[in-house]
């Protein structure tokens, strides 16, 4: 599994760093499209796992607030729009379910809406490309860290009945690289922008919220009784298992940015 995952990133990361790059309507378009197919992908989890689920309106509903947050829309109508939309589905359906309703509403907003703040970082000005480069940054190397630490020393498990291979020994290494990135983009990119202590802080809020969102999607995989939420990223899984650290992440980072 090896040869596979370190192709993708290869390929994936150069990619992604050209988007943030290039900013406007391309990255925004690459921030929809990741949302959607998270939607898409927490919808076909539920419904393998025989959770009562509206498949399109996920999707949907979710890509709308993406698309609101990453091209610009009114969110306020697309909220109210789409929850409107998932009651009158509900209910003129044939068997009533709240439970179903729920899920899809829960589907939307954290599979879609929570990882579109990647967008809404990179419109931070003038530093909104070297903010959305440190989270992207800060993740990669803390899933690193975490994930070799894990393998390599990991004694002590984290949250065995959510996701056993997962230890405290590599959520510290995790933690501590994160931090250690946003420390280096203050020093060389950043500062201007970020004080010392504001970057231990948005090191140590990626590192701990980066980390909890993976266990959140792993709450979720568990419950479907899934183990990887697609197949389209070889050697990672799915599109919801290669982002899942952003869906927390990413909305905490945005609104610590906007009040240092």
């Amino acid at each position: 599994m090896l040869l596979p995952r370190v192709l993708t990133a290869l390929i994936g990361i150069p990619l992604v760093l050209y988007l943030v790059h290039a900013g406007g309507l391309a990255y925004g378009l690459f921030v929809t499209g990741i949302s959607t197919l998270c939607c898409y992908e927490y919808a076909l989890m539920l419904r393998l796992g025989g959770r009562p689920v509206q498949f399109a309106s996920t999707v949907a509903f979710g890509a709308l607030l993406a698309a609101c947050a990453a091209l610009g829309g009114p969110l306020a109508l697309a909220l109210a729009g789409g929850a409107a939309l998932v009651v009158l589905v509900e209910m003129f359906a044939p068997v009533h379910s709240l439970d179903r309703a729920a899920l899809t509403l829960f589907g939307a907003l954290f599979a879609g809406w929570l990882p579109a703040h990647l967008a809404l970082i990179r419109d931070l000005r003038p530093h909104g490309e070297a903010f959305a480069l440190l989270v992207f940054a800060a993740v990669w190397a803390m899933d690193t860290a975490a994930y070799a630490a894990g393998r390599g020393f990991g004694r002590h498990a984290l949250a065995p009945v959510l996701s056993p291979k997962k230890t405290w020994e590599g959520a510290a290494a995790g933690f501590l690289a994160a931090i250690a990135v946003s420390l280096g983009f203050q020093k060389f990119m950043l500062h201007e922008a970020l004080t010392l202590p504001h970057a231990l802080g948005i090191g140590a809020l990626i590192g701990a919220m980066g980390q909890l969102s993976d266990l959140a999607e792993s709450m979720i995989k568990r419950d479907a009784g899934v183990k990887d939420s697609g197949a389209l990223l070889p050697g990672h899984g799915g599109v919801f298992d290669r982002f899942d650290s952003y869906f927390l992440c990413a909305p905490a980072v945005y609104y610590a940015l906007g009040l240092r």
